[in-house]
């Protein structure tokens, strides 16, 4: 068995519920989620922003339902919804109630905002009789103060607590279709929260470090707590919480899961070297441009960018296809052979336009259609590199030597 296989394999078991269409735990894959920015009640800029989110990875998508209007909307977003819609619920059960009437395809209630019991198990009962799932959404932000007091702040205790109550009251009409959160904003409570809730319920988690923040530093905080957890097989379905598109959460969500084989890959997934003295371009600018030009062409394909034909197309041998620099040249490159050869400033859209070919008529196809002396062309130009700039051009040879007499110098003196 793989590492990929076992990985996959090492999911924890739990129930399985259904949001719409999409299977939740149970062993089915793990779902991407986000939640849109406009108001409900702006029916148009909402789908608007739900087919964004969609088109960037979401498998399902929360709306707030703070507002009779916002109800109102839901009633028209969800029909034409491409996505299963979960609507979210503070402080109100009136709204979840609303909600409910509006056809959506889960809530999500905060134990922290949402408290006297009585609204509670009418919410449960009302979506037990719709088959309407619950997210048990507790956040160390909104933590009862009753718990937090008990437990001297917002520990992993409290949080598991905070739900624990919360499926109690479920349980006393029936209802228990129900996935569980227990997020913060510091990545450390978050994952020991999460292993708590993993080891005392059974039911599917919701993954996320809420408040995460602006990129780079909140993905950076979403992927450390998230990918944690995933690779010990905690985790049923993730959101990113980042202050900025929520197209960008929904894009990292897929791309998490696709790096870690939890998904397939549906979209680009582009490498690049980090540059080196060798280099005959800028790699980071030509990366990034064909980062812009590839991205949204929906391409499920690896495509790297290398920054000199010496070693570059031999070091992404297993990318689909890729561009070498080379004494002012692009060597276009598929599965680490050189099929074409084009000047320096045409690289990005000569990979432009081979990845669309790739994705269309297939590695074969293009590897027979390969320009004949193109891999010629390409020795030539490596061995002129070679001849001009030796074969240690980052002088690792020079760092090795002096480091060798320097810990040899460092023996005699002891």
């Amino acid at each position: 068995m793989s590492r990929l296989s076992q990985l996959s394999a090492a999911r924890r078991p739990t129930r399985q519920i259904h949001v719409g269409s999409v299977a939740i735990g149970g062993g089915a894959p793990v779902s991407v989620q986000s939640m849109t920015t406009t108001k409900t009640a702006d029916v148009e800029g909402t789908l608007s922003q739900i087919y964004a989110l969609a088109a960037a990875g979401a498998d399902i998508v929360r709306c707030t339902c703070n507002e009779e209007q916002a109800a109102e909307g839901l009633a028209h977003i969800v029909p034409r919804s491409p996505v299963p819609i979960v609507a979210d619920v503070h402080f109100h059960h009136e709204m979840a109630l609303a909600a409910l009437e509006a056809g959506v395809h889960g809530l999500r209630l905060n134990p922290g905002n949402l408290r006297k019991p009585q609204e509670i198990r009418m919410v449960a009962s009302e979506a037990g009789d719709r088959r309407i799932p619950i997210r048990i959404g507790v956040n160390a932000g909104s933590l009862h103060p009753e718990l937090y007091k008990r437990y001297g702040g917002a520990t992993p205790e409290a949080l598991v607590e905070s739900a624990r109550v919360e499926l109690a009251l479920f349980a006393e009409v029936g209802f228990d279709d129900v996935k569980i959160s227990v997020k913060a904003s510091s990545v450390p409570l978050m994952i020991e929260a999460y292993r708590l809730a993993s080891e005392t319920f059974d039911h599917p988690l919701h993954l996320g470090v809420t408040e995460a923040g602006p990129p780079p530093a909140g993905l950076v905080k979403g992927t450390a707590g998230m990918a944690t957890l995933l690779a010990e097989g905690i985790g049923d379905t993730i959101r990113y919480s980042l202050t900025a598109d929520p197209v960008e959460e929904a894009r990292a969500g897929r791309q998490l899961l696709e790096a870690m084989g939890l998904r397939p890959r549906k979209g680009l997934d582009l490498i690049a070297c980090p540059s080196c003295g060798r280099a005959e371009i800028d790699v980071i600018g030509v990366a990034k441009s064909a980062q812009e030009a590839l991205e949204d062409r929906n391409l499920a394909i690896q495509v790297a960018v290398m920054g000199c034909v010496v070693n570059g197309p031999g070091e992404a041998r297993e990318a689909d296809l890729g561009i070498a620099a080379g004494r002012k040249k692009g060597h276009l490159f598929i599965k680490g052979r050189i099929v074409r050869v084009v000047p320096e400033d045409d690289m990005v859209a000569a990979l432009v336009e081979e990845a669309e070919k790739l994705v269309a008529e297939g590695i074969e196809a293009r590897l027979a259609a390969a320009e004949a002396g193109a891999e010629a062309e390409a020795e030539a130009d490596r061995r002129a590199l070679l001849e001009a700039r030796g074969s240690d051009v980052n002088q690792a040879g020079e760092k090795v030597a002096l480091i060798r007499k320097t810990v040899e110098a460092q023996h005699r003196d002891s």
